[in-house]
């Protein structure tokens, strides 16, 4: 099983008046943590979109834990948990790296889509080289 890990510094602008990562901040850690994951599999999003396919997403979900503060270093840890021709869900850990304390965690849902039209595709004949290597790790994952 492939796992991407992101180093991000929390920045001050991240933070909040208790001096902790606001909680919008993680759905954009997730976003930098989905980036670094589909560039494990030889390709960079803007390929993808230049290959004419677009991941919009569908759902989003974020468990908080522990706190994050002001420069901390955080690693975000992102794997794939299904695909399907449509639909991709990603699983992410934000890890405080000096202990590695996991601060929280959350999951990703996205469909693939035409980057013109906007409608659905199947990514399994669009990007099969892809698509193969994303099945292949989570088959091993399980």
């Amino acid at each position: 099983m492939k796992i991407s890990k992101t180093e991000l510094t929390v920045r001050y602008a991240e933070t909040d008046q208790m001096g902790i990562v606001h909680h919008s901040v993680y759905p954009i850690w997730y976003e930098a943590g989905r980036t670094d994951y589909i560039k494990m599999f030889g390709i960079s999003y803007t390929e993808m979109e230049a290959a004419g396919v677009m991941m919009p997403l569908i759902n989003l979900t974020c468990h908080y834990g522990i706190p994050a503060k002001y420069e901390d270093v955080v690693v975000v840890e992102t794997r794939a948990t299904k695909l399907s021709a449509a639909k991709m869900v990603l699983y992410y850990e934000v890890k405080r790296k000096s202990d590695g304390v996991l601060l929280g965690s959350g999951t990703t849902e996205h469909g693939f889509v035409d980057s013109k039209t906007f409608k659905p595709i199947n990514v399994k004949k669009k990007l099969p080289e892809l698509f193969a290597k994303i099945s292949e790790d989570i088959r091993e994952e399980n």
